[in-house]
């Protein structure tokens, strides 16, 4: 594979993270974002470097890629839209098939390598654990709850890329990321509950617990998660395969905040503030996944990878850098 990489969402969490990893590997990379959630603080220590390329363009526009005429080796399909549960699952549906289009087009142009990425949330509400991409359905729930529309959108995805492989020959990828965090991560539900927990604790506000808190799920550091990208990118073990990346440790939604609360070191109670499924998104059937966990015999197999960083170790971490981000507008 050629040094020359292309990814989509490289100013939001993930993205910015693959691009710190590609960067010190000295990779040549072209960067698009159109920052509705991306954030340029995310990518301002590249902007000098003549190795990086930054586009500011919607991926779902035909003519994003117009003027990406290297070659490339990979393409990093990082760009999505989620979070139906509170309205906007026609935003999540047309924009992460078009999205996904029109990048799978430009891999077929260039006939290069294009590493996808999905959700765990694809396994729905299948009771086996843990989850494993050979073994386990994918069990999507009521299509009148919104919030099965991220997952259906993603499945959609991993079929298209899957038949632009056999329809043209390149390769492709599909990881299915489970519960990624860590320094660049969006401070709101975007992020997932690790930052809406860590600034409610930060702020001594109540921390908002979906249900009664003791649906589980697992939590990859971000440095786990871009090591499963990039193996990926660069094995051609991975190529044709649908691979979970995450960690395998296990915690309920209540003990995350608890922890987080032990961690961050602030005095004072913890305050949970805990919110009835149907007050979610009123008017609409909610339905959650009371437990999360990979198999991930199959992606430490084909990429060689396995998550190191554990949970209090990178809530520690995480912790201190959004301690540091936020602090000023706190002050101020």
């Amino acid at each position: 594979m050629t040094k020359q990489v292309l990814i989509t969402g490289v100013a939001g969490f993930l993205g910015s993270n693959l691009l710190d990893r590609l960067m010190d590997e000295k990779y040549s990379v072209i960067g698009i974002d159109n920052l509705s959630m991306g954030r340029m603080q995310n990518i301002a220590e590249h902007l000098s470097n003549p190795a990086f390329r930054f586009i500011q363009k919607d991926i779902t526009h035909e003519d994003a890629f117009a003027d990406v005429d290297t070659d490339l080796g990979c393409i990093v399909h990082l760009a999505a839209f989620k979070i139906p549960r509170y309205g906007k699952a026609l935003d999540t549906l047309q924009i992460n098939y078009r999205g996904t289009e029109t990048v799978l087009e430009l891999a077929r142009r260039h006939d290069c390598k294009c590493v996808l990425a999905s959700t765990s949330d694809v396994y729905g509400r299948n009771p086996d654990l843990p989850f494993s991409e050979e073994h386990s359905n994918c069990v999507i729930g009521s299509s009148k709850s919104p919030r099965w529309a991220y997952a259906v959108s993603k499945l959609f995805d991993e079929h298209l890329a899957l038949a632009y492989q056999d329809a043209y020959g390149f390769p492709v990828t599909l990881l299915r990321f489970f519960g990624s965090y860590g320094p660049k991560m969006h401070l709101s539900w975007w992020g997932g509950p690790p930052p809406v927990f860590i600034d409610a604790i930060l702020n001594d506000k109540e921390i908002p617990i979906h249900g009664d808190g003791m649906q589980t799920r697992s939590f990859t550091y971000a440095s786990d998660t871009v090591a499963g990208i990039y193996a990926a990118m660069t094995r051609a073990e991975a190529s044709g395969e649908v691979l979970n990346i995450g960690a395998t440790e296990e915690i309920t939604i209540v003990d995350l905040a608890r922890k987080i609360k032990e961690l961050s070191g602030v005095p004072g109670e913890l305050k949970l503030k805990f919110i009835p499924y149907d007050e979610i998104n009123p008017g609409k059937k909610y339905e959650d996944v009371m437990r999360r966990v990979p198999d991930t015999s199959l992606s430490q197999r084909i990429l060689g990878v396995t998550a190191e960083v554990g949970i209090e170790d990178g809530l520690l971490r995480t912790i201190e850098w959004q301690r540091r981000v936020t602090l000023p507008a706190r002050q101020g």
